[in-house]
């Protein structure tokens, strides 16, 4: 999928990589078969495989699609919503640390249907904070404000935060660098979430060389038919 920082799914809707995320779209949807899929967590093996960026334009993708959806950003240690979607960084640290109740820092942002919350400050214990009763109460507050609740958490490997986590959500979703990742990273990130109760949905294998081919066909039905 994307390898930079950008909302390609705002910004060139018919692209391939924006129909990438809109299949995902659709296979999130039905991953769960009773619909029962409200809050989804995304995580990856280790650093700089495309966590962020992917479950920031996935959340556009579903926003477009007429959900209302909040990205909470949890990655508290390399935050990096606030920076995707322009905005300032005072969110989740903030609420808990200063008891400041979580809608009051929900953004707006250019996308209809879609707001964020960002990570706030980088504290000292995050693993500490995500466990704690304060975060099971943002949680809950979010979910009554929206219809998917999308949360980037930071790499399950390196840390213990996407674990924390892992069994307050409906799902996990595991974003994996296709060029980077060893096998048996993958394998001990399905462990580490599995060992945590948490549902995985899948994994998405993240910048994937799209043939030539395929971008064709993919414009080809973007496009309208020649006028006569």
């Amino acid at each position: 999928m994307c390898a930079q920082r950008r909302l390609i799914v705002h910004e060139q809707a018919k692209s391939p990589i924006a129909e990438a995320f809109r299949t995902l779209r659709t296979n999130i949807q039905f991953s769960k078969i009773d619909g029962g899929l409200h809050t989804i967590l995304f995580t990856s093996a280790g650093p700089g495989e495309g966590k962020s960026t992917v479950i920031a334009n996935t959340a556009v993708a579903m926003a477009q699609a007429g959900k209302k959806v909040i990205l909470l950003d949890c990655d508290l240690r390399k935050p990096t919503q606030h920076k995707i979607f322009h905005l300032k960084s005072r969110g989740v640290t903030n609420s808990i640390v200063e008891d400041i109740p979580i809608l009051e820092l929900l953004l707006d942002t250019e996308i209809a249907n879609l707001r964020v919350v960002t990570s706030g400050p980088i504290p000292p214990n995050p693993s500490e904070l995500l466990g704690s009763a304060h975060m099971s109460e943002i949680l809950d507050t979010l979910q009554k404000e929206c219809d998917i609740l999308l949360i980037d958490v930071p790499p399950a490997v390196a840390v213990t935060d996407a674990c924390v986590l892992a069994s307050r959500v409906d799902g996990v979703v595991i974003v994996l660098d296709s060029v980077m990742v060893r096998p048996d990273m993958a394998q001990k990130t399905r462990d580490l979430i599995r060992k945590a109760h948490g549902n995985i949905l899948g994994v998405i294998l993240n910048r994937v060389e799209i043939e030539k081919e395929h971008s064709y066909y993919y414009y080809y039905y973007g496009k309208e038919a020649p006028k006569r």
